[in-house]
């Protein structure tokens, strides 16, 4: 029976010992905070390992996160991975969506979200010169050339072609004349003032004939003469001789007649007028999104995201290389109190640190149990 009490007593004490000594080994991880002195002298295990290893301990969890936790390889996966792009893609979209159906203008939204002022006026101030140096760039770098090499080919090929049609159109558009009330009118003052000074013989000619007579003579065979195949030609030669010296003169001679304001003035004018993005500035985005809705939502906002994700792929390890991930990650360590270090610790493993206590215990009871035996058998 006195054997029995003595293997109990020992047990108990190894697992208390055992115990306590694993509960005090957990607790100087983190106690004492800060060093204890007695006079000069610095007790031993003071501060505790945590306290103590504080720096180091947050380069070395800044070095764990960048090279094993926070790889550019495991984030690139991510961001490549099939569900975490449909996931980003319909966020995307909701917000898109969210957006293109509100009651708000993009002026306002500017104003609000992005602190531009007056953004319609900003935006006609930034087109108009924009169109103004332009226009002047366009006049510095062709001044000294030829129209002709000024002019875009397709437009020179089709005013080449439009020579022929040119040259019928105002022989037509002189037959019409001549053939009209009006025209015989004007040719019969202009045979008129051609022979009131031309001597007594012709005006007793034309007192003789009578203008009207003149008029209805020569008439004919003006007509006649524009429609002559050789008048068309004459014509056609000289509109082709007219349009090549034309092309030869330099560009300057035209921009010493051209008013830039008068230019400017046109091109701006047709720009607010056709593009409707001036309109839009002032109207809520509901008003004039249906028409973009499907083509955003389901081709602009996919392509963008995958593009996004292949241009951070790409990009990834030079990235986390300029965001200095590990010394952000010291610097966050460094900023932990002891006390809540430990706090966030014994959070997550406060459940193993009791295991080993209890482990300790029961490795101290069986030491004991084995120390009462091996003491009864040699007794």
């Amino acid at each position: 029976m006195d054997s029995l009490w003595f293997i109990g007593f020992m047990v108990m004490i190894g697992a208390v010992i055992g115990g306590m000594t694993n509960s005090l080994a957990i607790k100087m991880l983190f106690r004492p905070y800060k060093e204890i002195r007695i006079g000069g002298w610095r007790v031993p295990f003071t501060p505790g390992l945590i306290p103590k290893r504080h720096d180091e301990l947050s380069t070395q969890l800044g070095r764990m996160v960048v090279q094993y936790l926070l790889t550019a390889e495991g984030l690139g996966k991510k961001l490549k991975s099939t569900a975490f792009v449909s996931s980003v893609t319909a966020w995307l979209q909701g917000e898109v969506l969210k957006m293109l159906h509100s009651e708000i203008s993009i002026a306002e939204f500017l104003e609000k979200q992005v602190h531009v002022q007056q953004p319609k006026e900003k935006l006609k101030g930034k087109t108009e010169a924009l169109i103004a140096n332009g226009l002047e760039r366009f006049f510095k770098e062709n001044r000294i050339k030829q129209i002709g090499e000024v002019v875009p080919e397709s437009f020179l090929a089709k005013a080449d072609q439009l020579i022929p049609q040119l040259a019928d159109f105002i022989l037509e558009r002189g037959q019409a004349f001549l053939n009209s009330p009006e025209g015989k009118q004007q040719l019969s003052q202009m045979i008129e003032r051609f022979l009131f000074d031309k001597g007594t013989l012709v005006n007793m000619i034309s007192m003789f004939l009578g203008n009207e007579r003149l008029v209805d003579k020569v008439q004919p065979e003006l007509v006649k003469f524009l429609k002559n195949t050789g008048t068309k030609k004459l014509l056609e030669d000289v509109l082709t001789n007219e349009w090549e010296r034309l092309k030869e003169r330099k560009f300057e001679e035209i921009e010493a007649h051209v008013n830039k304001e008068e230019v400017m003035s046109l091109i701006v004018n047709t720009v607010y007028k056709n593009v409707p993005v001036f309109e839009w500035f002032e109207k809520p985005m509901k008003a004039w999104t249906s028409n973009f809705e499907k083509i955003v939502i389901n081709e602009w906002v996919p392509t963008g995201v995958h593009l996004a994700s292949d241009l951070l792929f790409d990009h990834l390890e030079a990235l986390l290389e300029r965001l200095h991930l590990e010394e952000i990650v010291r610097e966050q360590v460094q900023t932990f109190s002891v006390d809540k270090l430990e706090d966030l610790v014994l959070s997550i493993s406060k459940k193993e640190f009791k295991m080993i206590t209890y482990l300790g215990a029961l490795l101290g009871g069986m030491i004991g149990f084995i120390q009462a035996f091996i003491v009864l058998t040699v007794r």
